[in-house]
């Protein structure tokens, strides 16, 4: 049996690569054409997403709803997660979310980061920091491996 052994050098380019065609593939996404947001693969198992938030996303009583917690805590632990899948998209199967802080007009950031699973199930966690500094929501998701291949979906480019 013949064994490719590729280099630190060689494999840390392979896996930039890998993080900036996630970076695409995020900003490729039409959803993401409503929100102010930039994706930044920061390594391994880890994700950083900047966000603002407007007043377009305040529910009836002035601050953000919930599905804007949802987005960015789902968007970061997914790509957390999927930089260890280089081959398949994967998908949420489940997330849990906990709200600690209302926030209003400003910016967050989401800091997502691979928690356990390398073959067909992965576990990650986020959370939202608001610009004073404050954790104001959590969350932790399952996600699996499609049958959607990366390389097939236009966002998810070499270039």
């Amino acid at each position: 049996m013949r064994r490719i052994v590729t280099s630190p050098e060689e494999s840390s380019k392979g896996a930039g690569l890998h993080y900036r065609a996630l970076e695409r593939l995020y900003a490729s996404a039409p959803v993401n054409a409503l929100f102010d947001s930039q994706l930044s693969i920061v390594g391994e198992g880890r994700s950083r997403l900047e966000f603002t938030v407007t007043e377009q996303a305040y529910h009836a009583a002035g601050a953000a709803h919930g599905t804007i917690y949802f987005k960015m805590l789902d968007d970061a632990a997914f790509y957390a997660a999927n930089t260890l899948v280089t081959d398949r998209f994967l998908l949420t199967t489940s997330f849990n979310l906990h709200f600690t802080k209302p926030v209003r007009e400003g910016k967050v950031v989401a800091e997502g980061h691979w928690v356990s699973g390398k073959r067909r199930v992965f576990v990650a966690e986020s959370r939202l920091i608001d610009e004073e500094g404050d954790e104001i929501g959590r969350g932790t998701g399952t996600f699996m491996r499609s049958h959607i291949s990366l390389s097939g979906l236009p966002g998810y480019s070499a270039e």
